[in-house]
């Protein structure tokens, strides 16, 4: 984890326990280890969608035969 490099920030916030639960379960980590998980999922949804939006905008061509050499 590269949370020195970044600067940590405490923060006080009220979830559901049966949420937290079943999130921890899922990645099997700590509270603080999912709750950064859960964050950095948000962000890559978020890059994901730009990226979507993007289809269809974007063309090139590609010579597969030159490309795999």
């Amino acid at each position: 984890m590269v949370l020195m490099s970044l600067g940590v920030k405490k923060i006080t916030v009220n979830v559901p326990a049966e949420t937290l639960e079943r999130a921890m379960a899922v990645t099997g980590q700590s509270l603080t280890a999912t709750i950064i998980a859960g964050l950095e999922e948000l962000q890559l949804k978020a890059k994901r969608s730009a990226l979507r939006s993007l289809r269809g905008k974007v063309h090139f061509n590609l010579d597969l035969t030159t490309t795999r050499r």
